[in-house]
Parts: structure tokens; C-alpha cells; sequence
């Protein structure tokens, strides 16, 4: 089943089940008012939304409506937590190349994570507002798995079990920031700004053989400007899957339910395949020759990333950006 938010009753949005081809859509208030609350009891409302899911695919569920992307909350509006990893080691490996510095080993066994932005989510078609274009704006196209309740000191494979939903996310990420707040030794902050999510998640068996050994095996499609950017398959060069990165983040602590966890810049060993952000891009360049010619967008620049099944229909639905200066 497809599950997404509509923006109104609150912060939290209203629930709304979403059929397949992501043009119907029904409330789902009769079962839970908001997409948190659905998963903080999700062996109840699961059933009973799937059956909802059903019906709206089936052309029977009462209440059904046509879908407006722009009426679109994220499907988590906000979160409880939300952690990235950055698990396609080619991305992280050409970053640390272009710059002189070693892969330290315990990245091929230990994930990279940090502690993302989850109090707020920009709509899938909202725009992101920016204060400067000196900040470096930069997109990144990426996978998000949301968990119900994960006990501490899972097991990756107890972790993948643990796995509700599927979705995409726009981690934008201000790079000229970076060097200034990494340089501190105490991780991102203001260079980590408000994130935006897919218009709809989806469950694992939505996604059919796509989703195997826990990583969504399709590529991540993305334009600027209207011109194709990128294409990187999610299934390839994933060095940990969403077990793992599940089971890391849960070490010392247990996740609650509707917690986001990240799969970082989706990135493969094939640069043919194109980029899911200008940082990977700008690397290739440098790597080549010597430096980067692209520059990071501008105020008016348009983003979309969307994922499309072997039929060619969009899985989650895009999210379509404009990058705008913040009012003061």
C-alpha cells in the first residue's frame, strides 16, 4: 500500500491511503488520524489500512478523491528521529580521493551515520528556501526506510523486520558550511537544513522484487532544471544494507516508531550513470580535470527526484523543488 499526508489538521498532517497509480486517494481517519500514530500501533492499523488499500484500488472506497501533489504534506511531517547514513562507499571514496585523504578501514564495517534534521519536512513540492547563494545549496537524492518500535542491540536481520515503509528524501545539504563545521570535530548543524520526503511511502511488498536483501534495487532518477542529472542504481554498490543501517542506530538505544533512517547519496563505481547530488559531480570533475565546473544552484533552480517501477510509472511520486531565497 502507498501511504502519504495531506497538509491539514496540524503539524502532523491527515492520513490518506494512495492508490497505486497515485492519482486516487482516501482518508484513512477512521483507522488513524496521522501517519505516526498508524505506526506507533502498526500490527493494528496495518491490516485494517491495507484492506482500505484494497478497496481504493479496487474503485469501492467511499470518500475517495483525486490526489493534488501541491495539497501534499511529507508523509511524516515530522519525525521523532531521523538518522542518514552514507552507505554507497564510491561516493565517499572519490569525496576523500579528490581531496588527498585515505579511506579509513573501519568504513567498510562500520557505517557512517549522523543525526539528521526531523522537526520539520519540506512538502514534496514546497520549496527550499535558502538565505545565500554562498552557502553552497546542494541536493541529495537518497532511500528512507521508516521503523515501527526497534528494541536496542537488534540483530541486522531482526532490524530488516522492522522495516514498514519505503520512500525517497531530498537531504539538502548547504556544502559551503561543511568544511567550517566538520573542521569543529563536533558533526553538521546549519549546514544541514530542512529535508523534504517523497509524496507518498510505500510498504516493502509494494515493491515487489525490487526489494530484496533489504535494498530497493532501481535507479534513482533526478533532473535539474528539467535535464536529466542522474540515474544511479540503489540496489548496486550499497556497502550496508537497511538492516544494517537499522541495526547500527539501534546499538545503544531503541528507535521509535516512525523513525527515518537514510541511505546517504546514492552513488555507484559507473559515473556514466550520472550523480544524486552536485558534491559527487563536482568530485568526478576535480578527479578528471583537475577542478570542478559545475556550481552548486542558484536561486530559480528546479530539482526533481523520482523513481519509476519497470513499467515506467513513478513508485513514490516525485519531489519537485524550487530553490528560493529565505525572507529575512
Amino acid at each position: 500500500m502507498k501511504l502519504g499526508s495531506l497538509k491539514e489538521g496540524g503539524r502532523d498532517g491527515t492520513l490518506i491511503v494512495v492508490s497505486r497509480d497515485l492519482t486516487r486517494a482516501v482518508r484513512a481517519t477512521g483507522i488513524a488520524d496521522t501517519l505516526q500514530r498508524a505506526l506507533e500501533d502498526w500490527s493494528n492499523t496495518a491490516p485494517r489500512l491495507n484492506a482500505l488499500s484494497d478497496a481504493l484500488n479496487a474503485g469501492s472506497a467511499e470518500g475517495a478523491f483525486d490526489v493534488d501533489m501541491a495539497q501534499l504534506a511529507s508523509p511524516l511531517p515530522r519525525a521523532y528521529e531521523f538518522v542518514d547514513g552514507s552507505a554507497y562507499l564510491p561516493h565517499v571514496e572519490r569525496v576523500r580521493r579528490a581531496r588527498g585523504a585515505e579511506v579509513p578501514e573501519s568504513f567498510y564495517t562500520d557505517p557512517l551515520m549522523y543525526q539528521a534534521v526531523s522537526a520539520g519536512f519540506y512538502g514534496p513540492r514546497d520549496p527550499v528556501r535558502v538565505p545565500s547563494e554562498e552557502y553552497g545549496i546542494d541536493l541529495e537524492a537518497e532511500i528512507v526506510v521508516v521503523t515501527d518500535d526497534v528494541p536496542m542491540a537488534v540483530s541486522p536481520e531482526q532490524a530488516a523486520g522492522h522495516i514498514q515503509l519505503v520512500g525517497l528524501v531530498n537531504d539538502v545539504s548547504l556544502r559551503n558550511l561543511i568544511p567550517g563545521e566538520l573542521a569543529k570535530g563536533f558533526g553538521f548543524l546549519q549546514s544541514k537544513p530542512r529535508s523534504a520526503l517523497s509524496p507518498v511511502f510505500v510498504t516493502p511488498d509494494e515493491l515487489g522484487g525490487a526489494w530484496k536483501g533489504s535494498k530497493l534495487h532501481r535507479p534513482l532518477l533526478t533532473h535539474i532544471n528539467g535535464e536529466w542529472f542522474g540515474a544511479p542504481e540503489a540496489g548496486v554498490d550499497m556497502q550496508f544494507d537497511f538492516g544494517q543501517l537499522v541495526a547500527h542506530a539501534a546499538r545503544t538505544r531503541p528507535l521509535s516508531a516512525g523513525t527515518i533512517v537514510g541511505s546517504g547519496t546514492v552513488a555507484n563505481e559507473d559515473t556514466s550513470l550520472g550523480a544524486s547530488c552536485f558534491a559527487e559531480r563536482r568530485t568526478v570533475e576535480t578527479l578528471e580535470h583537475g577542478k570542478p565546473s559545475t556550481p552548486f544552484m542558484k536561486f530559480g533552480d528546479t530539482v526533481r527526484i523520482e523513481m519509476l517501477d519497470e513499467a515506467g510509472a513513478s513508485i513514490f511520486g516525485a519531489i519537485e523543488q524550487r530553490i528560493e531565497r529565505a525572507d529575512a
